[in-house]
């Protein structure tokens, strides 16, 4: 379909969601979003695993006032365009930001409240005080995270990457890795837990970014429906909703794979 028809649609569908909360247009194309990870699709029989951040849980909060389509990109080659438009793989994004980057990108920036950077978790009694010390260590990710080689270059790690969070989080506790990196906001949230408290060690916080939403400027149309959504989202308190759902649900998945007792 073409994008001028497409436009059009999206106008209809804004004044639809606008006047009526979670209606969708049943004849509207998809509206494609560039995220930074797409989940795979659930497997019959495989475990149900909780992604990282909430880039995810957004997207299926918008989907049920806009048709979605995800797509993977890189926030780094967004920001460096010069247009994210015509050629862009998507038609709006949600990618998280730091304040540099979302003044470089062309197009509306509309931030979502959603903050977070990386932090290290590992064992109270840990001998690692700073990033510096992971060098040589086994450190845990999830796919979902976007830091896959990136702890290993800046630091020296030795990498273990796991499908999701809960995942890497078990390895954690029963000695596979000697530190987990992930959302800090989710992690935050985690450790407050007192089964928990035994792996409360941490690094401090790195490369804050805000989840935002980008409209490049031919996809303008979509972007007072995306202010409204994430206006919705402040007053229902969706973010801290969510946040704290997340921690429940990763650790929930952690207990009930962990078949071992925790490494001493």
């Amino acid at each position: 379909m073409a994008r001028t028809t497409f436009a059009a649609y999206g106008l209809v569908a804004a004044a639809l969601a606008t006047a009526f909360p979670g209606a969708v247009l049943a004849t509207q194309a998809p509206v494609v979003l560039g995220v930074s990870y797409v989940e795979p699709p659930h497997k019959p029989g495989a475990k149900v695993r909780t992604p990282e951040g909430l880039a995810s849980p957004l997207a299926d909060r918008l989907a049920k006032s806009l048709p979605l389509k995800r797509t993977a990109v890189s926030a780094e080659a967004i920001v460096s365009r010069d247009s994210p438009g015509a050629a862009s793989p998507a038609d709006v994004f949600l990618l998280p930001l730091n304040s540099e980057e979302a003044a470089k990108v062309p197009g509306t920036v509309i931030p979502t409240g959603y903050k977070a950077g990386i932090m290290a978790i590992m064992r109270s009694d840990t001998d690692i005080r700073r990033w510096e010390d992971l060098r040589g260590k086994t450190v845990c990710l999830s796919e979902g995270g976007g830091l896959v080689g990136q702890i290993h270059a800046q630091y020296g790690a030795q990498e273990k990457v796991f499908r999701a969070p809960a995942d890497a989080l078990l390895d954690l506790r029963i000695g596979g890795c000697d530190a987990t990196v992930h959302d800090s906001t989710m992690l935050e949230a985690l450790i407050q837990f007192p089964e928990w408290k035994k792996f409360s060690a941490r690094l401090p916080i790195l490369q804050e970014r805000e989840l935002s939403f980008i409209v490049p400027d031919g996809a303008a149309e979509h972007t007072e429906l995306l202010r409204q959504q994430v206006e919705a989202w402040r007053t229902e308190l969706l973010l801290p909703k969510l946040t704290a759902q997340a921690a429940r649900d990763i650790a929930f998945e952690v207990y009930m794979d962990q078949e071992v007792p925790d490494c001493h």
